[in-house]
């Protein structure tokens, strides 16, 4: 693992935002800066880190190895789904063609935890049309996986609990495509927890964003990071569920939980800014998570990721 010294030295360099107009027409997300031109998009992982829908600053090297890890898990999961990656110029860059992008997300659980387990102690669980059995503990194992859509909020508006039977009313998603996307999303999820039960980890629940392309379902942005999945440690996760005790996280709920306790802070109002020793943490946890998964140690290079970034798209004749 990089040492904490040099995660500390990125502090100063990390990625807020890149403006690279020449590159196309600009789309910024919570995370992303898209920058599109006919059906290819350009998609710059910068390493801001949001929570509660608020954007709370960086974190070092995050946005490589959300990147890197995304490229992954493309690689290991392309005989179950196809994706829409056509080239990756840099560690935080991946080219990919356009696809329209389902209204949905498909959050898939394993596990009762984070803000379903909230949901389902407050009683407003019932969104979903789902029938919840009574008696549940925080963060039990479920029998199968269950799917627990939500609506894509634009950036800066809450993603909203949505049952499948809502999207089929409303005509988000025609029947035939969601079947489709579902099968998918169990299969991937198979794969992610089959793969992170070999190196030591849970998946415990991911999100995953599907649109179309050419007429064909094909799998977008990222999948199975710390950001859009939650992953805890499998050894002692009996004997700390056992005792009600929490799971050991690599993942971004280190920053729910952080701002929860310590700020009491859940979405109202203005977040708290991040102290370095939070954002060194939670740079600690993505990298190792990055480690235990690939099998491979991070490396990279402490510096402006910005400038990187601009080298590498000029070389590949992208700018």
């Amino acid at each position: 693992m990089i040492p904490e010294s040099s995660i500390r030295a990125q502090l100063p360099s990390t990625l807020r935002q890149l403006d690279l107009p020449g590159l196309g027409e600009l789309y910024r997300g919570k995370v992303r800066d898209n920058y599109s031109r006919g059906d290819r998009i350009v998609m710059i992982t910068t390493d801001r880190v949001s929570a509660f829908d608020h954007v709370l600053g960086t974190i070092p090297f995050k946005g490589e190895v959300l990147s890197r890890l995304t490229l992954f898990w493309f690689d290991k999961v392309k005989d179950l789904a196809p994706t829409h990656l056509i080239d990756a110029p840099d560690p935080s860059v991946m080219v990919v063609k356009r696809a329209k992008a389902l209204p949905v997300e498909i959050v898939i659980r394993g596990y009762i935890t984070g803000s379903l387990w909230r949901d389902y102690q407050a009683g407003k669980a019932g969104a979903y049309g789902i029938a919840w059995p009574k008696g549940l503990k925080k963060d039990q194992r479920f029998d199968q996986p269950i799917i627990t859509p939500s609506t894509k909020a634009e950036y800066g508006k809450h993603d909203e609990p949505i049952s499948e039977a809502e999207i089929l009313k409303q005509g988000l998603v025609a029947p035939e495509v969601w079947r489709e996307a579902t099968a998918i999303a169990h299969r991937l999820f198979q794969r992610g927890q089959e793969w992170a039960a070999s190196r030591g980890l849970i998946l415990v629940d991911t999100k995953y964003e599907m649109g179309l392309a050419d007429g064909k379902l094909v799998v977008i942005d990222e999948i199975h990071t710390p950001d859009s999945s939650r992953y805890w440690v499998a050894e002692g996760y009996e004997e700390r569920f056992a005792r009600g005790a929490e799971q050991e996280m690599l993942d971004k709920e280190n920053i729910r939980q952080w701002l929860i306790k310590e700020h009491g802070f859940s979405g109202h109002g203005q977040p708290p800014p991040l102290s370095d020793d939070v954002r060194v943490m939670l740079a600690q946890k993505y990298i190792e998570a990055f480690e235990r998964l690939t099998g491979t140690a991070f490396e990279s290079q402490v510096g402006s990721v910005a400038a990187r970034i601009e080298k590498n798209l000029k070389a590949k004749g992208y700018l």
